[in-house]
């Protein structure tokens, strides 16, 4: 093995620890509260955002963003935040809609957005989640609840005359779902999109995440019919918005791809990203993949 090839696998290695590391605390939700909670956005008169209003060291006291979808016989979520905010929650829901939330549906596995989802179907809830990441799920330590119902490719879900419709993509895990909201024109894309800088975008490859599968994936998502992306992390954006975030990581990944090829080493490649792209992200899951 060349000292540059070790080099870069340890790298690899590394990245792939740390990400897995922070997800675990993430689950755990022992991350002091570092800033305010989270606050609630109003898209328009049926549907809202709750949305952390800090960065990174937010994620594992808050979660991630969850849409909420108001109709005349219940409430549809778009993930479930951590147990930890669940009251905040329950809170903020009730400050715009006296109806049960009916349906959960997660955009994929991570204890960030999943969490919470067990307190939910507790109190009356089916919480939804694709069977690929349903299997992810299943994996974690010391995971001791799993959701009742799930779905491969498509799905749609009916409640008070309104409708959601469900895609599976894969991207950041094997089994991401997005959630589609017609009547208002939006979708809700989970981790496939971040819009905080301090909050990089990743793929979990142990999860059966792919940087060029997340390419596939927002191309087929651009061609639906909306207006607006609410993402994982961050504030709402703009279709045209989306368009350009995928330019940028499609710039990264010829970028990296080209200077794999020269046989850059991981430093010189991180560096080049950083400066370029303003990417302080996982380098190491774009070296390993596109070789």
């Amino acid at each position: 093995m060349s000292r540059r090839f070790a080099a870069r696998f340890l790298l690899f290695i590394g990245s792939l620890f740390l990400l897995q590391t922070t997800f675990a605390a993430q689950q755990r939700g022992n991350a002091p509260p570092p800033g305010p909670p989270p606050k609630l956005t109003k898209v328009q008169d049926d549907l809202y955002l709750i949305e952390n209003q800090g960065g990174l060291p937010d994620i594992g006291a808050y979660g991630g963003n969850i849409t909420v979808y108001i109709t005349n016989e219940g409430i549809i979520l778009v993930d479930s935040k951590n147990d930890k905010i669940h009251e905040d929650v329950l809170a903020k829901i009730k400050s715009v809609s006296n109806q049960p939330v009916k349906y959960v549906v997660l955009t994929h596995n991570h204890g960030d957005h999943s969490a919470g989802a067990p307190l939910f179907a507790k109190e009356g809830a089916q919480v939804i989640i694709s069977s690929n990441d349903r299997e992810n799920l299943a994996r974690a330590a010391n995971q001791t609840w799993l959701p009742s119902i799930t779905y491969s490719g498509q799905a749609k879900l009916f409640l008070g005359g309104k409708e959601a419709d469900l895609y599976e993509f894969r991207g950041h895990t094997r089994g991401d779902t997005i959630v589609a909201f017609p009547a208002a024109r939006l979708v809700a894309i989970g981790d496939l999109l971040t819009t905080v800088d301090s909050i990089p975008m990743i793929i979990n490859a142990p999860d059966g995440g792919s940087w060029t599968d997340w390419t596939k994936s927002i191309d087929e998502i651009l061609t639906m019919d909306f207006d607006k992306v609410i993402p994982g992390h961050g504030p709402m954006i703009t279709k045209q918005q989306l368009r350009g975030l995928r330019d940028k990581f499609v710039g990264i990944q010829t970028r990296v791809r080209a200077m794999n090829h020269e046989r850059k080493t991981p430093e010189e490649i991180g560096e080049a990203i950083k400066q370029e792209f303003g990417y302080t992200g996982n380098v190491g899951s774009f070296i390993q993949e596109l070789r």
